[in-house]
């Protein structure tokens, strides 16, 4: 196979040459090392987002806690797990990686992830924009080692880089002095411990596409490409989504589908929804799924406004290409929660709404640079149930709120993916923030396993209550053909207190009505057609009338009941 008509669009001549030559024979290689295993998505695909080191216990590898956890807690109601980077990193939790291809010892080793994999499909964070400055990659590009020369990106500081979208309040370059006493100013897009790698040189370009075989090798089926959209750079652009950073996705996206046709390609770009959505492609060249990151604040703000209505406009404009491409779904993850996603989607004062509401609950707001030099709101960091409602409000509320939003997540058409701490209903981790001085830590705690399981087992507890819920939704969810990532949906206008969907299954022999209710209040449903009987095929209950009431923050998936 020839990868010449991809790389026509990233490098001329020679390097293209060589660049195709070399990337054949990585193939070959590789080809040989990975056993193809045919899976085909359903509804019984549930992703399961964890670190490695999110549960802990004594004398043991956390990632043979967390695999003892996942059999012992979860068992088959997900599918998937997404390992966040359990690679040696030297900050942000793993996403400044020092080397690609290692297991971080303080978590396990290749062997625990290699067990975990006889139960589970995994997902593997894919880090190639950046590496970490304590990489050898990047020592060795200090050390004026040839084989990485021109693998980072120097910029003059007197370079006009007002054009380039700035996801951090942080300078875009960072100054260091090379072995040989030079001073190199780099580009680092997220942090001073963070470089940008340079896919100008074909040879980054191989290096990371080697990396991303070797991680298909040791069993990753799931690939997610994290914060894809800066991959490309060029001064007087934005440096976001330019072409060449779509060219070369639907390279990785055909090379690692020949050796494993299977294999699932992600994006996860925390960008407005239009800019989102672009990374489906056609349909068949780029990602197979996109994160959804719209849906974590609209549903948040639906909930705390009390009204589905800008929830509901925007559900009804999603269009996939059906039977190929389906959003990842998500509420909560090791980040925040992304503004960005709903600028042109949710007004100022709504913007503004979900900013205070963060902070008065305990959480805090980071925040970007824009051109102007002015700062804005840029991602919420507070645990997602706390968001929802108050600490101070009762646990019953509580776990209303947080419950009616996973369902939300749940029915809507694609994927879902489900951070730990969601499932065990964790809250802020604000001893965390204070210990690392870091926001993102607030959802990002380390649990002992002897005490989460006390409180799990603690039918009072809020961990009881929102974990044993949410594995009756996902068992339900898992037996309805309705809810297959490739079947049809249509959004329902059923008032502003009701967001409401129809799925149907691709075969159209199964269909789901999924009511959720919004607010505090009662609400009324003019749905069921007189003699036609429903039932909710979570609680069991059947209706027959021409009405259905939702109480508060109540949830009925509907289906037609045989005769």
């Amino acid at each position: 196979m020839s990868y010449r008509f991809r790389l026509k669009h990233i490098y001329a001549g020679k390097e293209g040459d060589a660049a195709n030559a070399q990337l054949k024979k990585l193939v070959k290689s590789y080809g040989a090392q990975i056993v193809s295993r045919p899976h085909t998505l359903s509804q019984r695909d549930v992703v399961l987002i964890s670190y490695g080191d999110s549960i802990r216990q004594a004398d043991q590898h956390p990632m043979d806690t967390l695999a003892s956890f996942l059999r012992t807690h979860v068992g088959d109601i997900v599918n998937t797990v997404h390992l966040l980077p359990f690679y040696p990193y030297s900050s942000d939790d793993g996403f400044s990686v020092m080397d690609y291809h290692q297991v971080d010892p303080a978590l396990g080793k290749w062997e625990s992830i290699a067990e975990l994999a006889t139960d589970y499909r995994l997902m593997f964070d894919a880090v190639i924009n950046h590496i970490s400055r304590e990489s050898d990659w990047f020592k060795g590009y200090l050390a004026d080692d040839p084989k990485y020369d021109n693998f980072f990106i120097l910029c003059p500081p007197s370079q006009d880089l007002s054009a380039v979208v700035r996801p951090r309040a942080l300078p875009l370059l960072t100054e260091f002095q090379s072995d040989a006493g030079r001073s190199l100013h780099v580009w680092t897009t997220f942090s001073a411990d963070q470089v940008d790698l340079n896919y100008k040189n074909y040879k980054v370009l191989v290096a990371v596409i080697e990396i991303l075989l070797f991680y298909l090798s040791r069993g990753a089926r799931l690939i997610r490409l994290d914060a894809i959209a800066f991959l490309w750079k060029q001064p007087g652009t934005p440096c976001i989504h330019l072409p060449e950073t779509h060219e070369i996705i639907k390279l990785i996206r055909q090379i690692l589908s020949e050796v494993a046709p299977e294999i699932i390609l992600i994006t996860e770009t925390n960008v407005p929804h239009t800019e989102n959505i672009s990374y489906f492609g056609n349909g068949d060249d780029e990602a197979h799924m996109v994160y959804n990151f719209a849906l974590p604040p609209l549903l948040a703000h639906s909930i705390i406004k009390g009204s589905s209505m800008e929830l509901t406009d925007w559900a009804k404009s999603l269009r996939l290409f059906r039977g190929r491409t389906c959003f990842f779904n998500f509420t909560a993850s090791h980040d925040g929660v992304g503004l960005r996603p709903v600028e042109n989607i949710l007004s100022k004062k709504d913007i503004e709404r979900l900013v205070r509401t963060a902070t008065e609950h305990g959480g805090f707001v980071s925040c970007k640079s824009n051109a102007d030099g002015s700062q804005s709101p840029y991602e919420l960091n507070c645990n997602y149930m706390d968001l929802l409602t108050p600490p101070s409000e009762s646990d019953e509320l509580r776990s209303k709120r947080m419950l009616l939003s996973q369902a939300i997540m749940l029915a809507m058409p694609g994927v879902p993916g489900i951070y730990l701490h969601s499932l065990v209903g964790s809250q802020n981790d604000s001893e965390g923030v204070k210990r690392t001085g870091h926001y993102r830590t607030i959802n990002r705690e380390k649990l002992d396993y002897g005490a989460l399981e006390s409180e799990l087992r603690d039918t009072s507890s809020i961990r009881h209550q929102i974990m044993t819920q949410f594995k009756q939704l996902l068992r339900v969810r898992k037996k309805e053909s309705a809810f297959h990532p490739f079947g049809t949906f249509e959004i329902l206008s059923l008032g502003e207190a009701v967001f409401a969907i129809l799925q149907i299954s691709p075969n159209k022999k199964s269909s789901v009505i999924a009511l959720h209710n919004v607010t505090n209040e009662n609400a009324t449903v003019f749905l069921n057609k007189a003699g036609s009987k429903l039932y909710d095929l979570i609680s069991g209950e059947t209706f027959s009338g021409p009405t259905i009431e939702l109480r508060p923050y109540a949830v009925r998936w509907l289906k037609q009941k045989e005769a």
